[in-house]
């Protein structure tokens, strides 16, 4: 087995440089976005379930081989879903799962990869018109190359668009309805890029309102639901634009796999409890509950990873303009999603760091 015995010597950048992106929360949320830096035919990247965050807190990253994780991905070798066969053991000491997004780390060519959800990507990638967005926002950046990439399922799907594009080797990846993929061939270079990326796409989100705290709690008292606990959370319900948006339906994968596919809408005069009632017989229990110009309520049983996201959707409907037309994922895609094996790793996971 090829590979060394020891991490890259700049590991520890790369953990501080994943860190960075980790607690910033218009970049990512939760256990979104992964990150990765290949050594003597290894790469070392973020484990499933893992929040980059936690990175140099926490062991995060898990050692692969790269070859042949790359042919089992060209050969059609479903291996190549989860990349467990391909886990460094002897490097592995944590006992650790790869992302599910790994085979598409190890298909780029570059030294150092950082994937992450970014809001304001996320803002420009699930418009219609997405492309002359970001044609227009990447102007500003003549000396970067890039590309984008259709949506499709994380997982081999995705990781076989972007090896279609892997060998022009552009610095930066758009995928839609999706995030972003900064690529470089040292630590500081692509660090560099993400911040005059995060700088090129930037887009103010509406100002709105603040929460009715009090009537949030009366609303919910006894129901099971509860007042999102972050108060940028509830800029989701806040105005009409960012409640339709919201609500016309499912704009990126994290948001189907830790929400659902539905966002309850309270409507006037309506309890919780008769809104639950009436949603009863639908094929999945609803986790979040609109109060249009009121708040934002959530499921008692919403682990962490789904808390963030509810940010994370705050921060994306608030950053979508009234007159553009959202791309969704559609139903197809959204069945994909649920109760997806690798998925639900993810999701025990979280519920174990929640202590359920």
């Amino acid at each position: 087995m090829a590979g060394p015995t020891t991490r890259p010597v700049d590991f520890d950048n790369f953990i501080d440089l994943s860190r960075r992106i980790g607690t910033d929360v218009l970049k990512t949320q939760g256990a979104g976005g992964n990150t990765s830096i290949k050594a003597d035919g290894v790469m070392w990247v973020k484990a499933s379930g893992t929040w980059l965050s936690e990175a140099g807190t926490k062991e995060i990253m898990v050692p692969v081989e790269v070859t042949p994780l790359v042919e089992a991905l060209r050969a059609g070798d479903p291996r190549a879903e989860k990349s467990t066969d391909f886990v460094v053991e002897a490097l592995n000491l944590s006992g650790l799962r790869p992302s599910i997004e790994t085979s598409f780390h190890a298909a780029l060519p570059q030294r150092v990869i950082a994937h992450y959800h970014c809001v304001n990507t996320i803002a420009h990638a699930v418009a219609s018109d997405r492309s002359e967005r970001l044609k227009a926002c990447m102007a500003a950046l003549p000396d970067l190359t890039w590309a984008t990439v259709p949506y499709r399922r994380p997982g081999v799907p995705l990781a076989r668009e972007i090896d279609k594009v892997a060998s022009g080797r552009h610095d930066i990846l758009f995928l839609f309805n999706h995030g972003v993929i900064v690529c470089g061939d040292s630590v500081e270079e692509v660090a560099d890029r993400i911040e005059r990326v995060t700088a090129a796409l930037e887009i103010a989100p509406r100002h709105v309102g603040v929460p009715d705290m009090p009537e949030l709690e009366a609303l919910s008292a006894g129901s099971g639901f509860r007042p999102a606990v972050d108060l940028e959370s509830h800029r989701t319900a806040l105005d009409v634009v960012s409640a339709r948006i919201a609500t016309g339906g499912s704009l990126y994968p994290d948001h189907v796999i830790f929400l659902g596919t539905q966002n309850g809408v309270l409507a006037p005069g309506e309890t919780v409890a008769e809104h639950l009632r009436a949603a009863a017989g639908d094929a999945e229990p609803i986790k979040m509950l609109i109060v249009p110009g009121k708040g934002v309520l959530l499921s008692d049983t919403l682990t962490p990873g789904g808390e963030v996201m509810a940010r994370c959707l705050a921060e994306v409907v608030t950053r979508i303009a009234d007159e553009t037309v959202p791309a969704y994922i559609g139903a197809e895609a959204e069945a994909e999603l649920t109760n997806w094996e690798a998925e639900r790793y993810r999701q025990a996971l979280d519920r174990k760091a929640l202590g359920l």
